[in-house]
């Protein structure tokens, strides 16, 4: 089982946005690599969410080195002022770059990672740790050896809960019939389980207001649909955003959207209401805050997403205890501070843990903070390659053109971390970069 270092590949964990272009930065960098989907082609989270349009045009959505290494294939670029769907990301982006000769032969899917851990090595041994390969477990019980690990597998899978306090509610498990998570393709595949039923949106973000937006037109098409909107804050000033003062104009219109159709009544909204307890009953399921009860036949659960770090149980992290990132970026990205576009610049200084060779990236990096972009992954993943490649200078040359705004943010009182954009201001849905996809 013995292998050179030099000849050992850096495993990048999920072939998402952030994944494939940390693929692409390695291949150009030299490096051999090894990129492992759980799903069954690149972007399967994307996929999953590929109804919904991006409030972030494509300009900010192409990685450079992935661009550079399509464009040697002839791959003509979309238009870079126009909005695509997560549909559209996959198909005119995603899977032409994933099935790059260049990439194609190094990427394996229907590959979940189950565990990371260093060969022979667990967390509390330190000598000879930094020389000691990473020992990467697949679901299927295959070990593979890596000189250095990029975990791009996002939080598509580890959506947060309903109940108001951070654990599920009471009788939240029994209530799971009824309950669909973020963006549910309401107008298109989904529609069935909507039309003329009552649903209930609980989240203040913009996964939530797609959703809405979608429900209030099912609505107009389908008699008896009704739509009720409940989140934790007492207005939903922050939700409505900037409007037209968003850098991001269809962002903006987004929030103006959804506080037209509430105005107007055709969406239910209920402030101040923190989920509590769930009770199936034979109309529907009973949604009380302990004071006042809701009763529906579906439930949106668009209260956002959290990383999951039980496969580097082994490894040394040093963890931020209220975001979840490490400690170096969760200043720099902490939603009471910050909105998408006021993130700084951060490469891999900020992303570095006390486990050298490590690194997650993309949205599982920020942690529960809610202004991730995928423009900001993709200098994340260069910074972190050049770094793997030995170029200190390249890795800590960090920058960032992001469109600002101070709309984008989560309320820290409403506490739910909805993903702004799946593919934009967090892509994935949720960084675009989520659930190894």
């Amino acid at each position: 089982m013995h292998t050179r270092w030099e000849d050992l590949p850096v495993v990048v964990i999920g072939a998402g946005p952030v994944g494939l272009a940390t693929a692409a930065h390695l291949h150009a960098r030299g490096l051999p690599f090894t990129l492992l989907e759980a799903g069954d082609g690149p972007a399967a989270a994307v996929r999953q969410w590929g109804h919904v349009r991006l409030f972030s045009p494509w300009r900010y959505n192409v990685d450079p080195a992935a661009r550079r290494l399509l464009a040697e294939s002839g791959w003509v670029a979309p238009d870079p002022e126009a909005l695509p769907t997560g549909g559209q990301l996959v198909a005119d982006y995603l899977r032409p770059l994933a099935d790059l000769p260049e990439l194609k032969p190094h990427i394996r899917y229907d590959s979940e990672v189950v565990a990371v851990t260093r060969l022979g090595l667990d967390r509390v041994r330190t000598a000879g740790r930094e020389s000691t390969p990473f020992l990467v477990r697949l679901a299927f019980g295959e070990d593979l050896l890596a000189r250095a690990v990029v975990d791009a597998s996002g939080t598509w899978r580890t959506p947060n809960v309903l109940g108001g306090s951070g654990i599920p509610a009471h009788g939240e498990t029994d209530a799971d019939p009824y309950v669909e998570h973020a963006l549910p393709d309401v107008l298109g595949a989904d529609r069935a389980r909507f039309a003329g039923r009552r649903t209930l949106v609980v989240g203040a973000g913009h996964s939530a207001a797609n959703t809405l937006l979608a429900l209030t037109e099912l609505a107009e098409q389908a008699a008896g649909t009704t739509v009720t909107w409940a989140i934790r804050a007492a207005s939903p000033a922050r939700a409505y955003g900037g409007g037209s003062a968003d850098a991001l104009p269809a962002r903006g219109a987004l929030g103006t959207r959804l506080r037209e159709h509430v105005e107007a009544g055709r969406i239910t909204l209920v402030t101040g209401f923190s989920v509590q307890r769930l009770t199936p009953q034979p109309d529907g399921v009973a949604v009380s805050d302990g004071t006042r009860t809701l009763v529906a036949d579906r439930i949106v659960s668009a209260t956002g997403f959290r990383p999951d770090h039980r496969i580097v149980g082994e490894l040394r992290l040093d963890l931020d205890p209220i975001m979840g990132s490490t400690r170096a970026l969760a200043p720099l990205i902490d939603p009471n501070q910050h909105s998408c576009g006021t993130v700084p610049p951060h490469g891999v200084d900020e992303l570095t843990h006390p486990e050298p060779g490590y690194y997650a990236v993309g949205v599982k990096s920020y942690g529960r903070a809610p202004t991730f972009l995928l423009a900001t992954g993709y200098e994340q993943a260069r910074s972190v390659v050049a770094a793997l490649a030995g170029d200190w200078t390249a890795a800590r040359d960090v920058q960032l053109d992001l469109p600002e705004t101070g709309v984008c943010n989560s309320d820290p009182v409403i506490g739910e971390n909805t993903i702004a954009d799946p593919g934009g201001c967090c892509a994935t849905p949720p960084t675009a970069e989520t659930a190894q996809a």
